[in-house]
């Protein structure tokens, strides 16, 4: 008898069923990894009870990775989700404070009083430095006329990486007044910022209105290595009025119930966009959130001038060599607006 000829392996054997179930499962892992990984930091940073900060923030996942290894993979996927679900409820409901141990440039809010076409600000800071921690805080009220608003401008602040930046809006008036907006975190004594805890409940959300003299200096003159420019938007009358009232009311909001700060939903950029009505913000884009091209952004939309190539309109704007020549100039303001590109 002739054997039979010996059958070859098929080129591309099919996928065991097991190899099938790691595949379907994998953008359900994806989805948790991040999720709990959040959760886990949530628990470790936002605990507001010290002792046990570290030993659940290593509990909650261990508990969870025993359950995928030991339990079946629905019954581990509920309580992932579940745990998840709760660790969120919390920390939605953790309430921001009201009263703490400021820094000393931190510890009054503003607020305005809008009566019509008037609006009377309270507690518009302007820090005479020495240096950047050396300071004196001083306090004044203004009125000004909405009638009067004829400028808005845009200061882009980086240091260090240039695809981060910190932005504050400044209006200014025909009487030669320019009122500046910061976004910023409200510290305690003592605390320091961080990118990482500033995604968490960790700092308050504070909106400082303040003197040129005070927020730009502090930038041009005081802090080593900061690059601010400053750029003209091109806005109608109706539309400054609306956006300077926008961070009034924002700023009475705040000082009425504080809110907590987050590095990515509510920073210096993302809450100019949300303090406006959905229908009224911009189209969202990338470079709202990696906010050192915002300029660029902002250039490809028309916002600021355009009669210049871009890299040169960035060159002209950055305005450090004329903040630090006009310093305590009473006329600050002014001088570091000479030879500003044109709308």
């Amino acid at each position: 008898m002739n054997p039979e000829p010996a059958t070859a392996p098929p080129a591309n054997p099919p996928a065991s069923p097991s190899r099938w179930k790691w595949i379907l499962w994998l953008p359900v892992w994806l989805l948790l990894i991040p999720i709990i990984g959040w959760a886990t930091l949530a628990i470790y940073f936002d605990l507001r009870i010290p002792f046990l900060r570290v030993p659940l923030a290593l509990i909650f996942p261990l508990v969870i990775l025993a359950a995928w290894i030991f339990g079946k993979r629905w019954k581990a996927l509920a309580l992932s989700l579940g745990a998840f679900g709760l660790v969120l409820v919390w920390w939605l409901n953790i309430p921001a404070p009201s009263t703490g141990d400021w820094q000393p440039d931190l510890a009054v809010l503003p607020t305005a009083d809008i009566s019509g076409n008037q609006v009377t600000i309270h507690n518009i800071r302007n820090c005479d430095y020495r240096t950047e921690t050396d300071f004196d805080v001083r306090y004044y009220d203004k009125t000004e006329s909405l009638d009067d608003l004829r400028s808005v401008d845009l200061y882009l602040v980086t240091w260090g990486s240039p695809h981060i930046a910190h932005t504050m809006a400044s209006f200014g008036f025909s009487n030669g007044d320019h009122i500046c907006f910061s976004i910023e975190t409200r510290k305690q004594k003592g605390q320091g910022y961080s990118a990482i805890k500033g995604m968490f409940r960790q700092f308050t959300l504070t909106y400082i209105v303040a003197d040129e003299r005070d927020l730009v200096r502090l930038r041009t003159n005081y802090r080593k290595g900061e690059e601010a420019c400053l750029y003209r938007i091109r806005m109608s009358p109706e539309q400054m009025r609306n956006l300077f009232l926008d961070y009034l009311r924002r700023a009475n909001e705040l000082a009425a119930h504080p809110e907590w700060y987050n590095a990515v939903t509510d920073n210096c950029t993302t809450a100019i966009r949300t303090q406006r009505a959905a229908n009224e913000r911009q189209p969202w884009n990338w470079r709202m959130l990696i906010n050192g091209h915002l300029d660029e952004l902002l250039y490809e939309r028309g916002v600021i001038a355009t009669n210049l190539p871009f890299a040169e309109l960035k060159k002209k704007s950055n305005i450090n060599a004329r903040g630090q020549a006009a310093d305590k100039d009473p006329e600050f303001s002014k001088r570091i607006r000479e030879g500003l590109p044109e709308l």
